[in-house]
């Protein structure tokens, strides 16, 4: 199964017309949710009830979390006479939008074994229907104010296909049989560059200055100085990874970060997400089923906590967010996209002038500004079409069931 497959870029082409843009716009809705229910046909209706952990959320939730999205900010507002699909829907599958209204507990969505993914089923053509019907009717004026809406409704249920994948590979990887999610998985091919790349320094701009869709935390466009460093072309592989663990990088506090080190004992982790060892043989979790590590292949599923230990054992540390920014659009980073998730060592926070948006869209981004750190890249679970330079991903120090690696940095001599 190739996993990357979605709609197209989701960029509208200058001079369209009315009637051409309502079809751009229905069939970009219609392709992407089709994606979700793709990546979760393999699941079974046991599958998709499964919270494997109070910061994952079961393929069910995600299906019906996208469609309430839709539902709450675009068919309520733009739908005259519009009728829920079940007003209990509301409080069961909105998320952390406080302006919104009340919602159940993240930590229980696994509890709710009903409504049944059949039912989810029903509510996502409801509201894909009248979705539909909305873009399909909307004269020009309309267009303009639910474009918008469906453009960052689109781009948010891309997000939560990663996350249908990345949720799913954490509760397989606790079942003792190890079920596969698709048995022909393979991962993406890499290329392996050599070296290190030396950085233009200076003054450059950071954040999005594009055309089309990007989120709010890419913004505003500003100045960063860089100093001189060095980016390694490639990612960090299993292999030296593999070394790390030989010499004892799990149990030396001096590489570790304080609480670093506390969450590793208090996890007992000896090895990235999903690797266990068996007759001497490492072997990992994958999407494809427990599959003999390949030594070549980039490192996946390790918190910051690791990637900055790794980093200190190199004698090297993570790049800043600025960093890779500035080396991804000068073409200097191997598989800079598509294959995991790139840990920085800068903290999440907002870029100067930074202004969230009012309402309850505007919760999206700004209100987790702290206690996170920022990946840059993408991954093998992101979907086709989400992924740029000016991208910011962010997840707790300990997170590690994402498709999370590293590459290093250094200063030179």
């Amino acid at each position: 199964m190739h996993l990357a497959a979605s709609s197209d870029r989701l960029k509208l082409q200058p001079g369209l017309s009315v009637r051409n843009r309502r079809e751009f716009w229905r069939d970009a809705f219609l392709a992407v949710r089709a994606e979700t229910e793709r990546r979760a046909a393999p699941l079974s209706a046991e599958d998709q009830v499964i919270q494997s952990m109070p910061d994952a959320s079961p393929a069910k939730w995600h299906r019906a979390h996208t469609t309430w999205f839709f539902e709450q900010f675009l068919l309520k507002d733009f739908v005259p006479d519009y009728k829920p699909f079940d007003e209990r829907f509301a409080f069961l599958f909105n998320s952390y939008y406080v302006a919104a209204g009340p919602r159940h507990a993240r930590p229980m969505r696994g509890l709710l074994t009903r409504p049944a993914a059949s039912d989810v089923a029903a509510y996502r053509v409801h509201v894909d229907d009248a979705v539909a019907a909305l873009i399909e009717s909307a004269d020009d004026a309309t267009l303009g104010r639910v474009a918008p809406i469906v453009e960052i409704g689109l781009h948010h249920e891309q997000q939560h296909q990663e996350l249908l994948l990345t949720d799913i590979l954490h509760a397989f990887a606790q079942n003792p049989v190890l079920p596969a999610y698709d048995p022909a998985w393979a991962m993406p091919k890499t290329k392996r560059g050599e070296g290190y790349a030396q950085l233009p320094t200076g003054i450059h701009p950071i954040g999005f200055d594009g055309e089309g869709f990007c989120f709010d935390n890419e913004l505003p466009v500003h100045r960063v100085l860089l100093q001189p460093v060095q980016i390694s072309r490639s990612l960090v592989t299993n292999g030296e990874w593999m070394e790390f663990i030989a010499d004892d990088g799990y149990a030396r506090a001096d590489l570790w970060l304080s609480d670093g080190f506390a969450q590793r004992e208090a996890e007992g982790w000896n090895a990235p997400g999903y690797w266990q060892r068996r007759d001497g043989e490492w072997l990992a979790m994958t999407l494809g089923g427990l599959r003999k590590l390949d030594s070549e292949a980039p490192v996946t599923q390790v918190s910051y906590y690791e990637a900055d230990a790794f980093a200190r054992w190199r004698g090297q540390h993570l790049p800043t967010e600025m960093e890779w920014e500035v080396a991804a659009r000068a073409g200097l980073l191997d598989d800079a996209f598509g294959i995991a998730w790139q840990w920085t060592r800068s903290s999440y926070s907002p870029y100067p002038g930074y202004r969230a948006a009012p309402g309850a869209l505007g919760e999206y981004n700004g209100k987790f500004m702290v206690n996170q750190m920022v990946l840059r890249g993408s991954s093998l679970a992101t979907p086709d079409g989400h992924a740029r330079a000016s991208y910011r991903n962010f997840f707790h120090p300990p997170a590690r069931w994402q498709f999370s690696g590293l590459r290093l940095a250094r200063y030179p001599d």
